[in-house]
């Protein structure tokens, strides 16, 4: 059967036009929509097909269209951005690709980033100016974010019995996200707190007496998003067992239980093993090392910071666990579960590429 649909433009390059969209390819630190354009049109050179183009490239076939028609109406020049109504630029491509590539690699003599002052002084242009370059591309370079790869030589194993128990819980079972968040501390500020006025946000001293810290117990509900926790003044191995017994108390009988927890020593302590051998229904699931966020519960902590314990001013230890015992009253009532989305293949394969480019950017890459 005769195939139907609008027919494929035809795409021939010269060898100057390979030549020019290679180097235009090999820009993607500097410019990034514009190596993206090149390679579409390289590949559809190769004569694939729009769809087989897209998704090659991770974009649709109807962009790959658009830029296989500009190209063949204007050539190399239609791939660049047209120009838009205001006034002329001061400024020309090679200026900006200047401070783009002195940003992303190399420093001023004495500091460790570029502040747009720094920029400005050396490229010959204004603050403003350098700061519309460094968004127009998403170059930040006063801020910096850590990140730690797990050593864990189970790294794999572990990430799938997790993410399997979040997406595929077991039947007959229930699965429990359980932390200590230690040495909360009850902190009150060192003058009134000013409340928020019209044209006026709150307001509240930097300088706080202390009166004590307490550790919260948590169990997250993966199913259900339901907080079981309990205060403690420490979080040493027989606490844990003694929450552990909370746990046992609260699941009905028949279940089993399954516990997703970090590699704490308190966690594994002979004190806990023989508790779990006279509850078989137990079992714990430790995630890799340096690997909390693959632990929901570190989700709720987060939320019980933000929304009950930073902004607050608490005259005692017992005034900090009833805001505690509060706010996870409330979540009960109104939160669902957190929905885990991301498949634990997805998970390594987003890990394997992030040590890729790691080792890349520091020339160590392996073959």
């Amino acid at each position: 059967m005769a195939r139907t649909g609008r027919p494929k433009a035809e795409l021939k390059l010269t060898e100057e036009e390979r030549e020019q969209l290679e180097r235009f390819a090999r820009r993607a630190r500097t410019n990034r929509e514009l190596a993206h354009r090149a390679k579409i049109i390289l590949a559809c050179a190769e004569g694939h097909s729009n769809v087989d183009v897209g998704r090659r490239l991770r974009t649709s076939g109807k962009t790959v269209g658009k830029w296989r028609r500009r190209f063949i109406e204007k050539r190399a020049e239609g791939l660049l951005n047209e120009p838009r109504v205001g006034a002329p630029r001061t400024f020309s491509d090679e200026d900006v690709e200047e401070v783009v590539v002195k940003t992303l690699e190399t420093k001023p003599k004495g500091r460790t980033h570029w502040s747009t002052r720094e920029m400005a002084k050396q490229a010959g242009m204004s603050r403003s100016t350098v700061s519309r370059i460094w968004r127009a591309f998403g170059l930040q370079p006063h801020i910096v974010r850590t990140f730690k790869f797990s050593n864990d030589p189970q790294f794999v194993e572990k990430v799938r019995d997790i993410v399997g128990l979040y997406m595929n819980p077991p039947e007959n079972a229930i699965v429990l996200a359980v932390d200590e968040k230690p040495q909360i501390q009850a902190l009150e500020r060192a003058q009134p707190v000013l409340p928020m006025d019209f044209g006026m946000p709150e307001r509240q001293t930097h300088n706080y007496l202390r009166h004590g810290t307490l550790d919260l117990f948590a169990a997250l509900n993966v199913a259900t998003g339901e907080v079981i926790a309990r205060t403690k003044k420490r979080h040493r191995a027989k606490d844990f067992v003694d929450f552990l017994r909370t746990l046992d108390k609260h699941v009905e009988d028949g279940l089993e239980v399954h516990i997703v927890l970090d590699n704490l020593s308190a966690h594994k302590a002979p004190e806990v093993r023989r508790w779990l051998v006279r509850h078989p229904r137990f079992q714990l699931h430790f995630t890799p090392t340096y690997s909390s966020w693959l632990n929901l519960v570190e989700r709720f902590f987060g939320l019980l910071t933000e929304r009950a314990l930073k902004r607050g001013t608490f005259t005692s230890v017992p005034a900090l666990r009833k805001a505690i015992c509060e706010y996870i009253e409330v979540h009960n009532e109104e939160y669902g579960p957190f929905k885990w989305t991301k498949t634990a293949d997805e998970i390594l394969d987003s890990v394997k590429r992030f040590g890729q480019r790691t080792t890349r950017v520091h020339g160590r890459l392996t073959k």
